[in-house]
């Protein structure tokens, strides 16, 4: 997986992500009920999709009073949130890949927004399919090992035993791999063991890496992702940037 290191943006993140909590727990949110009303249950147990955004709102921190009261509000007759789930496709500067997951109650405005940053920056938005080609859907689970107690072998042998695929070591964090299917009973069965999560969430795992040299492209290209992420119509950005 060389390239990919979910730890080395969280620890880039780390300070900034608390700033951002509310505007994480109300994406989080609009997940939920997008699942809830996709899946057609408000029970995790029967319902996949809803399994996995409410992994990804634990490892977020989201108390459990939210999630349920989200859910309640999911299955309510008086809920008119009319959300769809659109994905955007396109190239940031040198090429770099990059797929803008989105969930809106009005199309056009996100289309218009995700082209301009696209435009702005040195990228430019392409057609559905130009760059997801290259990427996979995983299940990532990232474990919490800053006071570096944890065994590799050990977390290796539970990370096994629940069904997951891959572990990679960060140091201070271990990245577990999951097939899609199998994330939400690999996440449950890790959170049982006790492992701290400092995310859990289905991923696009870009298959290749484009390293970006000159200070204008990267310094355009962090700022093309800050807009996408600070977008409150944008759930999730994935790219192939070989980040350093």
């Amino acid at each position: 997986m060389s390239g990919h290191s979910k730890w080395h943006n969280i620890q880039k993140t780390k300070g900034a992500a608390d700033a951002k909590r509310a505007q994480t727990f109300t994406k989080i949110a609009r997940e939920i009920i997008v699942a809830v009303k996709e899946g057609g249950s408000g029970d995790p147990a029967n319902n996949s999709r809803l399994a996995a955004v409410v992994a990804k709102a634990k490892a977020a921190n989201m108390p459990n009073d939210n999630i349920k009261r989200t859910i309640d509000k999911a299955l309510g007759a008086g809920n008119t949130d009319n959300y769809e789930r659109i994905t955007y496709e396109g190239y940031g500067p040198c090429g770099v890949a990059i797929i803008v997951d989105a969930m809106t109650d009005n199309r056009n405005r996100t289309a218009s927004e995700v082209r301009h940053y696209f435009d702005k920056y040195g990228g430019n938005m392409g057609t559905t399919g130009c760059v997801s080609w290259s990427f996979t859907q995983k299940g990532v689970i990232v474990i919490d090992n800053e006071d570096m107690e944890l065994d590799e072998e050990a977390v290796m042998l539970d990370v096994l035993e629940a069904g997951g695929d891959d572990l990679k070591n960060e140091g201070q964090a271990f990245e577990v791999y999951t097939s899609p299917e199998a994330f939400a009973a690999v996440s449950s069965a890790l959170e049982k063991k006790k492992y701290k999560f400092l995310s859990a969430q289905l991923e696009m795992v870009p298959s290749n890496y484009v390293s970006v040299t000159s200070e204008e492209d990267v310094k355009n290209l962090q700022k093309m992702l800050d807009m996408f992420e600070d977008n409150d119509d944008v759930q999730n950005v994935w790219h192939n940037w070989e980040e350093g």
